[in-house]
């Protein structure tokens, strides 16, 4: 009887065991806090070991087309290219830093995007909700959260509604406007759309100031809480953040946009520095890729949702580029480059992101000239293809010519 209690107790001890080891290797969700724990050690980087060939690329730009700017060349999970080069702010003649904070221009899109999607995984929204659901003093019927997302709302584009009524009555450029300003503007107004929604893709800012709206409306909380708390955050993105004109008298960040290619046209902030979520993000090139690493490892949305705004919504334009949830898209057989590009008072970027070839490029420029035009010998250091639509003819291939 002793024989058998013991053996029974024994034969409990290891059931229990193995089942409090098969309950503990359980993993969480993607998408969820415990799924991946961010690692920061992918920003490590020795200038000793950058990478030649793509050192020689980014100066040749900086010397004969004027880049001035941050760099970040990543590939299999490493930095081999990483500079700042030139002034930040050419006035005080103060250089960039690896960490300064840029301007993310249109760039942010890709955040809005984000923070709309986890919303949904989260069942607080659904893709094919209409505005009117969120603002029912919204003008316009049959435009959804989709539409938005893809640019095919067919909506004006604010910058140019807003900036025409400031001008005609004389309002004050120097104070921000939020986005509900903006919704309430458009309520008042009723400015006429360039077509009707889901007739084709009409890039514009209103999408995603809209967008940025109903991140507020949903969560209850100011746009740059919410990215904050649970994009920034969760990435660990410390030098990313939101900042508006409406809030900031002077956004506080040392980099300042220049404008028209020439360094004595320096932009200052106005009214239109107030909307965020098609702009208003600030961040440096390191952040812009460990928000890569987050979107790649699950940290901040599943995998499906992920897949789901990388599929292009629009047709392809030169047999190649189209446009997601909230990103541009290169495709080609067997390739897909994810990316975004920005342009805003006087900052000039662009972000790409190769899932196949895991390359990213983060070019960050506070001189808007068109040196960014020019990285065909960039995406050939790094081993990915050329991302630029005048490369390919009508049929998709390769224009060799250009």
């Amino acid at each position: 009887m002793k024989l058998f209690y013991k053996c029974f107790l024994i034969s409990s001890i290891v059931v229990f065991l193995f089942e409090s080891c098969s309950h503990g290797s359980k993993q969480s969700a993607p998408g969820s806090p415990e799924h991946v724990k961010m690692d920061t050690s992918i920003l490590v980087y020795d200038s000793k070991n950058a990478d030649k060939r793509i050192d020689a690329v980014m100066q040749e730009l900086h010397r004969t087309r004027g880049f001035n700017g941050n760099v970040l060349v990543a590939k299999k999970g490493k930095i081999i290219y990483e500079n700042a080069i030139g002034w930040a702010d050419y006035l005080h003649r103060d250089s960039l830093k690896l960490n300064s904070q840029f301007e993310l221009a249109s760039i942010s899109k890709t955040m809005t995007s984000t923070a709309i999607l986890m919303l949904m995984e989260r069942g607080k929204l659904k893709l094919n909700q209409d505005v009117k659901d969120f603002f029912p003093n919204f003008p316009y019927d049959g435009i959804t959260i989709r539409l938005l997302l893809t640019h095919r709302s067919g909506m004006m584009n604010y910058v140019y509604f807003v900036d025409d009524i400031w001008r005609k009555e004389h309002r004050d450029q120097r104070k921000g406007i939020t986005n509900m300003d903006v919704m309430n503007l458009i309520a008042q107004y009723k400015p006429r759309p360039f077509n009707k929604p889901d007739v084709r893709f009409l890039y514009n800012n209103s999408n995603f100031m809209v967008l940025g709206a109903i991140v507020e409306k949903v969560s209850g909380m100011p746009y740059a809480q919410f990215m904050k708390q649970n994009v920034f955050d969760p990435a660990m993105m410390k030098h990313t953040a939101v900042y508006s004109k409406a809030v900031y008298n002077k956004i506080p960040v040392d980099v300042v946009g220049h404008d028209r290619g020439q360094w004595k046209y320096s932009v200052a902030q106005n009214f239109l520095d107030g909307p965020v979520g098609d702009k208003g993000i600030y961040s440096t090139v390191g952040d812009l890729y460990l928000f890569d690493h987050a979107l790649r490892s699950g940290v901040l949305l599943k995998q499906a949702t992920m897949d789901s705004a990388y599929v292009p919504r629009n047709p392809l334009l030169h047999g190649h580029f189209s446009y997601g949830y909230g990103w541009r898209l290169f495709e080609a057989p067997g390739q897909q480059v994810i990316y975004h590009t920005g342009w805003w008072h006087g900052f000039r970027h662009i972000y790409l992101r190769d899932l196949k070839n895991d390359v990213t490029i983060v070019l960050l420029s506070n001189l808007a000239n068109g040196s960014l035009l020019k990285l065909d010998d960039l995406f050939k250091a790094a081993g990915m293809p050329i991302v630029r639509k005048s490369a390919y003819n009508g049929a998709g291939d390769t224009n060799e010519d250009q």
